[in-house]
């Protein structure tokens, strides 16, 4: 990196600030964080946690491993510094999506504790607007899924760094949250990812009735 290109730079604040947006949508702005093996269950429990928070009222933005890997991050491959570039740059993406007051979802694999500790500490209110969730499911029953038929490449050698074959995955030590997606569905994860956000306050009480209606 040439330093010289961001030596210049001051932020400049404007005159509504977080607090402001976060007044207006009725809710806090704060960051969901799964992560798991590839084909554990991250982006279809995003996509249903996104479409039950936007049913209660709140303000959403879902972002996906491959859905961000076709725009902002397409110049990235698969070697352990670029998913170490590629997390970076979601972290600073997710703390823009704070800032603007909006609960922001990630599904990405983020298989190095320490990325997923470096996104987390760009939280101006630390732990307070970040929640980790840990998409548990045996390496067996991801491969038996296969949605995208990776694991089977990654076994025939076709795919290189990939995670739980040749690449490592490092689990959550102390995750907000466990959903072990290996024996919960869908719909019993999204329910106690709610139910924490709503018992943490990240969600106002007079919604958590619509989770409770369920």
């Amino acid at each position: 990196m040439n330093d010289s290109k961001s030596s210049n730079i001051v932020w400049h604040e404007g005159t509504v600030s977080r607090k402001h947006r976060e007044m207006l949508n009725h809710h806090r702005g704060f960051t969901v964080w799964f992560t798991g093996l590839s084909g554990s269950g991250k982006s279809t429990l995003s996509v249903a946690l996104e479409e039950r928070l936007y049913s209660m009222g709140c303000r959403t933005y879902r972002l996906d491993g491959d859905n961000v890997r076709t725009g902002l991050n397409r110049d990235l491959a698969f070697s352990p510094e670029d998913r170490i570039e590629n997390i970076r740059r979601i972290g600073e993406v997710a703390k823009l999506f704070r800032d603007a007051g909006i609960i922001n979802l990630t599904a990405f694999i983020s298989p190095y504790r320490q990325d997923r500790d470096m996104a987390r500490n760009l939280s101006e209110r630390g732990d307070d607007d970040f929640i980790e969730v840990y998409v548990d499911a045996p390496l067996e029953v991801c491969e038996q899924r296969d949605p995208k038929g990776l694991y089977k490449k990654a076994r025939a050698g076709s795919i290189p760094n990939f995670t739980g074959i040749s690449a490592p995955y490092e689990a959550p030590a102390d995750p907000e949250i466990h959903v072990r997606t290996g024996d919960t569905s869908i719909a019993d994860g999204v329910t106690q990812i709610v139910r924490y956000l709503c018992t943490k306050g990240y969600i106002e009480n007079e919604l958590a009735s619509a989770v409770d209606a369920d």
